[in-house]
């Protein structure tokens, strides 16, 4: 245990001595989480509309007016649909509304009537989210007279604040990617420098470097989560926490020996540093992909979700928006703690081997 301390203590140490490192790290943890909470947005904002109104009438202005800051940009008038197209096509507007000559008198007569709507799809995130508030403001003016009322409950996320939702996402991402990279880099660089075969003239187990290595990074990564959710997380977005804090620290040091074990693999498999940015962006792109963290699960083809399985990302993902969000029991976590296990286990192992063949 002295030794381990020893070798765990140095990593930490010249850790620190690394400014540049520490700043990427620090960085990473606190403006890129903000960034990328503060910065995406999945409602509309900004959205620039044009329309062609043939209608010459009021209602078509009273659709209009509920089109305005800060969702949409004021609505600007076109002459034809021919320029109404060619502003999309140019990328001047991102949605366009077309009212016919018999509008608002099909409307007022209470006869069916039509509004063209042009979409530029290469935005579809944007563009539909758009199409889905018209289609709420066109439904205010249907004269239904039915004994259906519908209301919405929002669940985990009753306000329906994306801000704190992207941040804790990208939270969990750069998990992932920092304990993969720095990992791998604790051995590279050795290699780099031409120490590595000091370090295998020393008097010390292998196994204790290797496990106090990957260790240290793994600590380093989990300090930054705390410091992260303090400062961003909870302090910048106010970011709900209904289950036990204490459960997903824990949850994240297993998830960290998984991702070190893939770290450990990378530097075995590398020369240099850039290869291991390299290896560690092919190895880590698909875990994310399956992990559910840009598609929903059930939203995959049949064998992407059998695939994601075997991502530990997934189990960790899962895990912590349940802690975070639904304020989940630990007995009801435990099916995302043993998945993280099981496959820390694995990839720690199959890591640990490969990189000690190299001593």
């Amino acid at each position: 245990m002295k030794i381990f301390f020893i070798v765990f203590s140095k990593e930490i140490i010249s850790f620190m001595r690394s400014i540049a490192l520490v700043a990427v790290i620090l960085y990473s943890f606190t403006a890129d989480i903000y960034i990328a909470g503060a910065g995406m947005q999945i409602r509309p904002r900004n959205v620039a509309i044009g329309y062609v109104d043939n209608s010459g009438g009021g209602i078509s202005q009273k659709i209009l007016s509920h089109f305005h800051q800060p969702e949409f940009i004021n609505p600007k008038a076109f002459t034809s649909q021919q320029a109404l197209s060619d502003a999309i096509f140019n990328k001047e507007i991102l949605v366009g509304l077309i009212f016919s000559s018999n509008f608002e008198k099909a409307y007022v007569n209470g006869h069916n009537t039509k509004l063209d709507v042009l979409l530029d799809a290469t935005a579809a995130s944007q563009s539909f989210t758009t199409l889905s508030y018209l289609q709420n403001i066109i439904l205010n003016f249907e004269k239904i007279d039915i004994p259906i009322t519908i209301k919405s409950h929002r669940l985990f996320n009753q306000n329906a604040d994306d801000h704190s939702f992207m941040a804790l996402a990208e939270l969990l991402s750069i998990i992932t990617l920092l304990t993969v990279i720095l990992t791998a880099m604790v051995f590279v660089k050795e290699k780099e420098e031409g120490t590595w075969d000091i370090m295998l003239l020393m008097p010390v187990n292998p196994k204790i470097i290797i496990l106090a290595k990957s260790a240290s990074q793994v600590f380093i990564v989990t300090i930054g989560v705390i410091l992260s959710l303090g400062f961003v997380v909870f302090g910048a977005f106010d970011t709900p926490l209904n289950g036990s804090f204490w459960s997903f620290i824990l949850l994240t040091l297993f998830y960290g020996f998984s991702s070190a074990g893939i770290g450990l693999f990378v530097a075995a498999v590398s020369k240099n540093i850039m290869q291991v940015a390299q290896i560690s962006i092919a190895i880590m792109m698909p875990l994310i992909f399956l992990s559910g963290a840009w598609t929903p699960i059930y939203a995959m083809l049949p064998i992407f979700q059998k695939l994601s399985l075997i991502s530990p990302l997934r189990y960790y993902i899962e895990g912590s928006e349940s802690i975070f969000y639904r304020g989940t029991a630990f007995i009801d976590l435990l099916p995302y703690f043993g998945g993280v296990i099981i496959l820390g286990i694995i990839l720690y192992w199959y890591g640990f081997k490969k990189i000690g063949n190299l001593f």
